[in-house]
């Protein structure tokens, strides 16, 4: 069987088990013969390279925790959040569930959308500069806003005709963020009135009043005054808008409030029935304000925007709000000092999320200069391109106070109605956790400029 074998004596049966083994003291030359015949460990049967396996047929209780069997959801919209795992999965979820003409106005921006890519590549260059062995298991999110205490260091940014979205709108926001104790910016355009919105929201749901300066001064101190009565916290003054930027998806699509019947639309309804039976079996999606125009949305807004608004008109507003100020929109280092000198508790670093002036300053570049020459003393909150928690990271550790998100909730309002606006909270708070942790920081107050570094255009232009 062997063939030729020198000292064949070497060469025995396993008298317990019958296997051919070859002697642990036989000599090399008669080693290498046995391997290349019988390639098996020296000192073991043939056919046999280790201890026996001992075998059993599996039992249920074994099997079960690697099945995984559970319970099954039989709620689709349930199912379909929990398998998104981040704002760009929402995001994808939106795409497929509304109107191309709803989801692009969330996704576009001004002209050729540069300063939106501008503002999200800012935050792509952010590298983390992680500190190990550090003590994180006391870690907090919590913080200060306006002086009061915040859950966490972001707030959901004022977005207009949120209803198109979802039919629960601004309602849903609002209940999300007083769970979470998120502050909620509701906007002037928005298709709730400010009093249904407080009326709606859980006690103690931290509510702001974001506020255009319209061409109609007394309509605007009428609103002032509904807000303050409603028990609106902040007023929110958008400065960045003496005309409507221009939206191209927006003029290509022909979005109009309400959405208009037509052939197009039509088309659209058979590929996205469950949003067209919400828009037509509920409150009409209006804005008192601008009803009875049958223009484009750039067109409504030009007509009530003021363009004649200066830096004077603060007076005016302080005239009118009482409560602290947040002034939207500042995108120089000059602004931010002018708008602090003229009485503002709070700036916003924001382009409009790229909505505005196409190339426009990018607000996380600019921050680390606004906060030098304000110091330390001025609350500065940071939008546009904030996607996860470990942007509004980058963001504080640059110098912001607080950050606010506006397209990142309204991807989870369209993908999911008030459960898609909780799983944002989710994602954004978990990743905020996440990244804490992994830097080695415990509260977010602690988070400081040599956690990150700039790299690539970015550091350049900071």
């Amino acid at each position: 069987m062997l063939g030729s074998v020198e000292d064949p004596a070497s060469i025995g049966e396993d008298r317990t088990t019958g296997k051919i083994v070859v002697d642990a003291g036989a000599s090399p030359s008669l080693t290498r013969q046995f391997e290349r015949a019988t390639p098996c460990p020296r000192g073991q049967p043939v056919g046999q390279s280790g201890p026996m396996t001992q075998r059993q047929v599996p039992r249920w209780n074994d099997l079960k925790p690697m099945l995984g069997v559970r319970k099954p959801d039989l709620n689709a919209t349930r199912r379909r959040l929990a398998q998104a795992l981040t704002i760009a999965d929402l995001a994808r979820l939106a795409r497929r569930r509304a109107p191309r003409a709803v989801f692009d106005y969330v996704d576009g921006a001004a002209e050729s959308e540069t300063s939106l890519h501008r503002s999200r590549a800012a935050f792509e260059s952010v590298e983390f500069q992680p500190q190990i062995l550090r003590d994180v298991s006391d870690l907090s999110t919590e913080t200060t806003i306006l002086g009061r205490p915040a859950g966490v260091p972001f707030g959901f940014a004022p977005t207009g005709f949120t209803r198109l979205m979802h039919q629960a709108g601004e309602v849903a926001v609002a209940r999300v963020a007083g769970r979470h104790g998120i502050p909620y910016a509701v906007s002037t355009l928005g298709t709730s009135t400010p009093e249904a919105v407080a009326a709606a929201a859980l006690p103690g749901t931290r509510l702001w009043f974001q506020l255009y300066v319209w061409r109609d001064r007394a309509a605007a101190e009428d609103l002032m005054a509904r807000a303050d009565a409603a028990g609106y916290e902040a007023l929110v003054l958008t400065v960045d808008v003496p005309v409507a930027g221009a939206r191209h998806r927006d003029a290509r699509n022909g979005l109009s409030v309400p959405p208009a019947l037509s052939a197009r639309t039509l088309v659209d309804i058979a590929s996205h029935p469950a949003w067209w039976f919400d828009v037509l079996t509920t409150e009409a999606i209006d804005f008192a304000a601008l009803s009875g125009w049958d223009g484009t949305i750039g067109e409504k807004l030009n007509a009530l925007f003021d363009p004649t608004m200066t830096l004077a008109d603060l007076d005016w507003v302080r005239q009118h709000w009482r409560k602290p100020l947040i002034v939207k929109g500042i995108q120089t280092v000059a602004d931010a000092e002018a708008v602090v000198a003229a009485g503002a508790d709070a700036i916003v670093l924001s382009n409009h999320g790229g909505r505005q002036l196409d190339r426009a300053p990018v607000p996380l570049a600019l921050l680390p200069q606004v906060r030098s020459a304000l110091g330390p003393d001025v609350e500065i909150i940071v939008d546009s391109g904030i996607r996860s928690g470990g942007d509004i990271v980058a963001a504080l550790a640059l110098g912001a106070d607080s950050t606010l998100v506006g397209r990142a909730y309204l991807y989870g309002l369209m993908a999911g109605g008030e459960a898609g606006v909780e799983r944002v909270a989710q994602i954004l708070t978990g990743e905020l956790r996440r990244t804490m942790a992994l830097l080695g920081v415990s509260h977010t107050a602690d988070l400081a400029p040599h956690h990150v570094r700039m790299i690539g255009d970015a550091a350049n232009n900071s």
